[in-house]
């Protein structure tokens, strides 16, 4: 599987280019599956799902895909896998929302999605924010809200760093580049920390920031 790790979508050329890089083949003739389901862990998800799948919340879901689903994975455990399993093998790209990633986590685990990654070669894997943080070995306990009985950040571990998004968005007061030092501190491995303009591309374990903004490694 390769990975597209994205703050906030496909927010530039840069990061429409390495995605269209990782397809092989243009946006317009790739199929695509939606995941929302991070989004409904937190207030407004329902209506936030709804956005995400229209493509109004953030640049995923209306780029121009030759086919658009919708996986919803909190339904996949009361159907067949017979009915979803054919279908993830066969999309392109999984763009998997924001949200709330402890949700989401569990949410891969219990649906079984999370035990196809090893075998999904040919796809791409798109995240954003959360579904990028997913895909990580912890995210830290500063963004822990939603979590099972026991507590714990325990993530995918997909990928062996972790990612601290949102540096400098307006509106999130405490995203600001000191605090990820902070927050990197507590981290025991590398990370890094990207704003809406970053994205981090993973094939094979080899790693490149992709960025017309701003980005740090920590933990170098």
């Amino acid at each position: 599987m390769r990975l597209l790790l994205t703050d906030s979508g496909i927010k530039n050329a840069s990061i429409h280019d390495a995605l269209v890089g990782l397809l092989g083949k243009p946006v317009a003739e790739s199929s695509a599956l939606c995941v929302p389901t991070a989004l409904h862990a937190q207030k407004g998800g329902a209506v936030l799902a709804a956005r995400a799948i229209s493509g109004d919340l953030a640049p995923m879901a209306q780029l121009g895909w030759k086919s658009l689903g919708v996986l919803e994975l909190t339904a996949l455990p009361s159907v067949g896998e017979d009915l979803w399993v054919p279908m993830v093998r066969e999309a392109d790209v999984l763009l998997v929302e924001g949200g709330d990633p402890m949700f989401l986590c569990h949410w891969m685990r219990e649906s079984g999605l999370a035990d196809l990654f090893p075998t999904l070669d040919d796809t791409v894997y798109v995240g954003l924010s959360a579904g990028s943080m997913v895909m990580t070995p912890r995210i830290g306990e500063d963004f822990v809200r939603w979590s099972l009985p026991g507590g714990g950040d325990t993530t995918l571990g997909v990928v062996d760093f972790a990612i601290f998004p949102h540096v400098d968005y307006p509106g999130m007061a405490s995203n600001t580049m000191a605090h990820a030092e902070k927050w990197a501190a507590t981290m025991p491995m590398r990370a890094y920390a990207i704003d809406s303009e970053t994205a981090i591309k993973v094939i094979d374990g080899d790693v490149e920031v992709i960025s017309e903004g701003n980005w740090r490694l920590l933990n170098p």
